[in-house]
């Protein structure tokens, strides 16, 4: 099987992982293209990738061998690249979240539907060692079937920036809630993905001017830029099969310490999937856990799962399989569907906590 030769649009800080995946599964990463100047020749000479454009329409046109792309830019170019990578017939990997809302999610669900390509979405935290090992304990029957989920990404000091496209909601769609939504995809994901049916939600703005609880990226303020999302978020989802999720999202909130986490309770076991950080956004200080909870011979049993270390959170085993679900030797770890239940989803908590009313799908 000949190699699969992928360009990635975006020479951010998550190239390395997307490359990173790409090489293990076989797949050839020929370009990289960024509009910003030096951007993608930096890039290029750091991962040894063999050509760089400052212009995505340059790297389409110059190199006609690609057959798939990758995107990792700020969220409100995400729709217009992908449909524009589906339409010139490439397959399609793009960063999260899918797009600033479900509606551009349709749009591009209707270009790879037309176009027969493949278009998946980088939910990292599926491909973590910690929620293989959970999924097969979901799959054989262990659990039961998931009645409610708590699905939590919270920091203490984490805005990534002020003024900057992070913060600026025509940009980035939203504040920690469409930023940190691998939890609540994780969380829908062990829950089979179900038809929502309500949502309650609430939004923050505390500490969103506060420098105080800026996060540890290096991630410049922008002094004219624009500060206009919530600094935390809330919310309840019922969904029609009775199951219950709730939800809490936070760049900026009085908690001990960030907290990324799904814990589930089953009709047979629970269990949960957690991540602490001793400092706020630094990896290098997270100690992961996995754990299922049953009752045997009378006794509360809690049994530790102990599966193999992976400190990007499955960045790059989700990129190995983008590739591997194009070439037939994997299934793929989500779909465009349930990228488009994701954001309606965050789409309806937003509007409630606007309307300050439950909102019906």
């Amino acid at each position: 099987m000949s190699s699969l030769k992928i360009g990635v649009i975006g020479a951010g800080g998550m190239l390395r992982y997307h490359v990173e995946g790409f090489r293990r599964a076989g797949a050839e990463v020929v370009a990289v293209a960024d509009p910003a100047p030096g951007a993608a020749a930096r890039a290029a000479s750091q991962w040894s990738i063999p050509k760089s454009f400052d212009s995505v329409d340059a790297m389409l046109s110059s190199v006609p061998e690609l057959e798939a792309i990758s995107v990792i830019v700020p969220n409100k170019f995400h729709k217009d690249l992908v449909v524009r990578g589906l339409q010139a017939g490439k397959h399609v990997f793009c960063e999260k979240p899918p797009g600033l809302n479900a509606a551009e999610v349709g749009e591009m669900i209707a270009a790879a539907d037309k176009s027969g390509k493949r278009l998946m979405f980088n939910f990292n935290n599926r491909a973590r060692p910690e929620s293989v090992a959970l999924t097969q304990y979901l799959a054989d029957g262990t659990a039961g079937t998931i009645r409610s989920a708590q699905a939590k990404w919270i920091r203490r000091t984490g805005i990534p920036g002020f003024g900057g496209w992070f913060t600026t909601k025509a940009l980035s769609g939203g504040g920690p809630l469409i930023d940190l939504l691998h939890m609540v995809d994780l969380a829908l994901y062990f829950m089979g993905y179900p038809e929502p049916a309500h949502v309650l939600g609430q939004t923050f703005c505390d500490f969103i001017n506060d420098k105080r609880f800026k996060g540890p990226w290096g991630i410049p303020d922008r002094v004219d830029g624009v500060t206009d999302v919530e600094s935390a978020a809330h919310a309840f989802v019922t969904f029609k099969t009775g199951q219950v999720l709730t939800i809490q999202a936070s760049w900026a909130e009085m908690i001990k310490r960030e907290e990324v986490s799904v814990v589930f309770q089953g009709s047979k076991a629970g269990g949960k999937v957690e991540r602490l950080f001793g400092i706020d956004g630094v990896d290098s200080t997270a100690i992961d856990s996995c754990e299922l909870y049953v009752q045997e011979n009378g006794n509360s049993v809690n049994r530790t799962i102990i599966p193999e270390r992976c400190e990007d959170m499955g960045r790059s085993n989700s990129a190995a399989n983008f590739v591997e679900a194009i070439q037939g030797r994997a299934k793929p770890l989500n779909t465009p569907d349930q990228a488009l239940k994701l954001m309606r989803i965050i789409d309806a908590i937003y509007a409630s906590a606007h309307k300050g009313q439950p909102v019906a799908l």
